[in-house]
């Protein structure tokens, strides 16, 4: 008898996207944790590669219907989907969209198997149409996956306030980050030649603003006060250090804050204190030209978890980001690997801070591989993974659903 496969059911490379390289790198350690068990993709019309179906097309209102076929071709052991409202959102020829009721209609069509969703965005104040979504979707799964502590507390708030039940079936699993890219400091010079930065005259410190371009990263904070920061970091510690700026544009919608911000790097370049590296943030590569900073910053200003922060986390990298921010906040305090800030004054003084004191940097680094081994590395996430798809098999075969304790 053949073992039947996991089957995962999200947007895939070689989109470039966000869940896209989530599912890609959630993928390789599920498949790891079980050798013995097929892990296949079932995609957008855009995904590529061995045991992935590129087979939902959201030009068609009844996309999902594929999807259910295919489902049932594979017999799946369980069904893990990933979701983002944009991924699965049918716009009609006017542009009005169907609130993702596709993506409901999919899962009543396949619950006849163990369904766990991933909800990539759980704000901690939901609107009424988000909140009206989750509660939907957590009555047609056996188990949601919420990435953070705060989002399951904070739904047993807002559902109170609707006259609604808390759902009972929601696991906390993080946003997973790789246990295999933590680079020891001999190796960076060679990164340092490998990325071509050696030649551009880098300096030996660096802080580093690395990923994706777009407006809501806000990376122009950072780069309007770098001269001001720069200077002070110099009479303070006797070291030149330089801002490292590398990424690209995703969304054109962002160009015009991807020019300008450009536009400011090459300022500061041109002044011998800054560079800017044009790359595409995915892969090795995406971890290498991070690996080279001694700390990051993530000036973001709409976050409810970060694939940025768990490339960061993966590198044990201190890190400077804003606060209250959702998920980066709420890691930042589970870690204790990052400074916070709320304001712009808070940001200048964060940055000096950290680049003018070794030994903090030294005491976050520790933090976060410890965090890492201890709570986010993918080992420990697909261990909860295969806890999940078992809770859901187990509702299917009892009839019961799954009822798991509620945060407070």
């Amino acid at each position: 008898m053949s073992v039947k496969p996991i089957v995962i059911v999200s947007s895939y490379p070689p989109r470039l996207c966000g869940i896209a390289t989530f599912a890609e790198e959630a993928r390789e350690f599920i498949q790891k944790a079980n050798p013995q068990r097929e892990v296949l993709v079932i995609s957008h019309t855009d995904g590529r590669g061995k045991g992935v179906f590129p087979l939902i097309d959201m030009s068609r209102r009844n996309w999902w219907k594929p999807v259910v076929e295919k489902i049932s071709e594979l017999d799946a052991y369980a069904i893990h989907l990933e979701h983002e409202y944009s991924l699965y959102e049918f716009r009609d020829k006017r542009g009005i969209g169907d609130n993702n009721k596709g993506f409901l209609t999919l899962l009543e069509a396949i619950s006849d198997y163990p369904i766990v969703v991933e909800p990539h965005t759980v704000h901690g104040r939901l609107r009424d149409a988000e909140a009206n979504f989750i509660c939907e979707l957590c009555q047609r799964s056996d188990v949601v996956l919420f990435k953070c502590h705060y989002q399951k507390w904070r739904l047993e708030w807002t559902f109170a306030a609707y006259g609604w039940q808390t759902p009972r079936n929601i696991m906390v699993v993080p946003h997973g980050a790789r246990p295999d890219r933590r680079w020891g400091m001999d190796v960076i010079p060679e990164l340092r030649k490998e990325l071509g930065l050696e030649e551009a005259g880098l300096s030996d410190h660096v802080v580093g603003m690395i990923g994706w371009i777009q407006s809501n990263k806000r990376w122009d904070i950072l780069l309007s006060m770098w001269d001001e920061v720069h200077e002070e970091i110099k009479r303070r510690s006797g070291r030149e250090w330089d801002l490292l700026a590398a990424g690209t544009m995703r969304d054109p919608d962002h160009r015009d804050d991807y020019e300008e911000w450009k536009k400011e790097v090459w300022r500061l370049e041109r002044k011998g204190i800054a560079h800017y590296h044009e790359f595409v943030p995915r892969g090795d590569l995406y971890y290498k030209m991070m690996a080279i900073c001694d700390f990051i910053v993530l000036p973001s200003i709409d976050e409810t978890q970060s694939g940025t922060l768990a490339r960061v986390i993966a590198l044990n990298k201190p890190y400077i980001t804003t606060a209250p921010m959702e998920g980066l906040t709420a890691q930042t305090l589970e870690s204790e690997g990052g400074l916070l800030f709320t304001t712009k004054r808070m940001l200048k003084e964060k940055v000096i801070r950290l680049a003018c004191d070794e030994q903090l940097r030294l005491e976050f680094g520790e933090n976060l591989k410890r965090y890492l081994d201890e709570v986010v590395s993918w080992h420990v996430i697909t261990r909860q993974y295969l806890h999940a798809y078992e809770l859901a098999r187990h509702a299917k075969r009892s009839g019961q659903p799954v009822v798991l304790d509620l945060e407070f």
